[in-house]
């Protein structure tokens, strides 16, 4: 079995199969150009420094290629990074595909599935759920595959329905908690909030913004979205527009991407829910290759911070 590259320390020699994740040109101080190459498998990803690159290596080493790589684990500016010995495409031969080096959401694909059934089951409202349905269907292969962002959160193969299962069973508690909250509502406005990044993201390798996402955005594309499935479905209440303020209220703040904030106690709640997830999927991803004793490096979704990592016995 292949040693996941977040398994290497500093000191350890490398000569595996990676993934090129992201691709970046610069040129260092002597003129010259180099490519800082972003590789990943299933266990997290490493950058490299790629000296003196020539044109052909630009046009080779692309991000979605498998590379065949050897040096050393090396530290620079507290992060670990590979100082390459040789790099070479992945061949045939090799035995080796795209997609054994992607990670994975840790619930697998079915119990997702039944997860997010069970919570559409709960629903009471016909229209709220037609609606629902309507969007599962459309999107049910993609949206059991795509991540729920190109990095920080959840970014990885079944990232985006992992996102929402998790916001859902947070949900279910709180609607046990305070029963006022209308529990349809709420668990259609989680299922819904990110579907539009089907459209604003590239997919599952080396995901990046598409034109579409680039210019509208997964709020406003499904914003109008949720209209057009409703009046498809001839559904005309006050369920379309509340679903709609949801979704474009979720990101809380004008300065975070949301065109309304929260007016609705529903649309508060999910954005609340919708951090609680992000960030605990953020601090858990960092802290889970950090050592006790020491900080995570600088978390950009956490202003910035480093978070120290305990030392007490059953600290996760």
């Amino acid at each position: 079995m292949r040693k996941g590259i977040r398994t290497y320390n500093v000191g350890d020699s490398f000569d595996d199969f990676l993934l090129i994740k992201e691709v970046r040109s610069g040129t260092a101080s002597n003129g010259k150009p180099f490519l800082t190459l972003f590789f990943v498998d299933e266990s997290g990803e490493i950058d490299a420094k790629l000296w003196d690159a020539s044109k052909e290596d630009e046009t080779t080493f692309v991000a979605g290629k498998v590379v065949k790589l050897s040096g050393d684990i090396i530290e620079y500016r507290g992060s670990l990074q590979l100082r390459l010995k040789s790099i070479r495409l992945a061949q045939v031969t090799d035995g080796v595909r795209v997609s054994d080096f992607l990670e994975r959401s840790p619930i697998n694909k079915e119990t997702l599935q039944e997860d997010l059934t069970a919570a559409i089951f709960e629903m009471e409202n016909p229209n709220i759920q037609r609606i629902v349905r309507a969007f599962i269907k459309k999107y049910q292969e993609d949206f059991f595959n795509y991540p729920a962002a190109s990095k920080n959160h959840h970014a990885f193969v079944s990232g985006l329905a992992y996102h929402v299962v998790s916001m859902l069973k947070i949900a279910k508690s709180l609607c046990e908690i305070y029963p006022e909250l209308n529990k349809d509502l709420l668990y259609a406005g989680i299922i819904l909030h990110d579907i539009g990044k089907i459209h604003e993201l590239s997919g599952v390798v080396s995901t990046t913004y598409t034109t579409e996402g680039t210019l509208i955005g997964h709020i406003s594309i499904m914003h109008t979205e949720i209209k057009e499935v409703a009046d498809e479905l001839k559904i005309d209440g006050e369920e379309v527009m509340l679903l709609q303020h949801i979704v474009l209220a979720h990101h809380g703040k004008g300065e975070w991407g949301s065109p309304k904030p929260p007016l609705v106690r529903e649309a508060e709640i999910l954005h609340v829910i919708d951090l609680i997830d992000m960030k605990m999927n953020v601090l858990n991803r960092a802290l889970d290759k950090t050592t006790p004793g020491e900080f995570t490096e600088r978390l950009f979704p956490m202003d910035n911070r480093s978070f120290y990592k305990p030392t007490i016995e059953g600290y996760k």
